[in-house]
């Protein structure tokens, strides 16, 4: 009886955790129609959410074309997601990044591609230590064509790895920026404990694998 009831705490924690993604108002948000972003002044927009917000940030800001990356939440069916609600797991939202990029120097397609590569593709609801539904994977389409582009490379990667790869696919619906002090975490605290045992060896390496003809110099 001892040895059952560890097991049924975990078990009630990680239903807890995935409430947000199983009830009916989320499932009205990933069955939702996807709402495109028009290209502004050139530049173009996409979502990804991949743990923590403060090292997905910081890898695409490592690559060219991405000219910023901006912390903050989507995926859910709460409006106005703060830090603290999304943590509860109960907003359904994912700490997400929106990517300003410009279409002519990179494509969606790299984007994803550095999507599936910055992560542990097949770890469900976080990466690494950060765990919980607010930190999922989830690659946001906009358009037929980018959830084709999502399917195609998920399903490749699954076959090449003989594994079922976490990431979620949704339909954009909004992005919500988060509080000031996460944007820029990583270049703006530098010496923050996180930051230099996660955030840099994450970034690091993604940057060793990736084609450097992507990446930006000295960055």
């Amino acid at each position: 009886m001892n040895k059952l009831i560890p097991l049924f705490i975990v078990t009630l924690l990680f239903s807890c955790q995935n409430t947000a993604q199983v009830n009916k108002q989320q499932q009205e948000v990933i069955n939702a129609k996807p709402i495109e972003v028009p290209i502004k002044n050139g530049k173009a927009r996409a979502y990804f959410a991949s743990g923590c917000f403060w090292c997905v940030e910081a890898i695409y800001e490592s690559v060219k074309g991405v000219e910023e990356s901006i912390s903050g939440y989507a995926g859910g069916h709460t409006k106005n997601p703060t830090y603290a609600s999304s943590n509860t797991g109960r907003t359904g939202h994912a700490e997400a990044v929106e990517i300003i990029y410009d279409p002519k120097i990179v494509s969606f397609k790299t984007l994803v591609d550095v999507y599936f590569a910055s992560q542990n593709v097949t770890q469900v609801n976080g990466q690494g230590n950060d765990i919980g539904s607010q930190y999922r994977s989830i690659i946001f389409y906009q358009n037929e064509t980018q959830k084709q582009i999502i399917l195609k490379k998920k399903e490749a990667l699954a076959k090449t790895l003989n594994a079922k790869i976490a990431a979620e696919i949704y339909p954009f619906q909004k992005f919500w920026v988060a509080e000031d002090y996460h944007q820029n975490y990583e270049k703006l605290n530098p010496n923050n404990s996180y930051i230099r045992n996660v955030s840099i060896p994450r970034l690091n390496r993604f940057k060793s694998k990736f084609p450097k003809e992507f990446l930006k110099e000295n960055h």
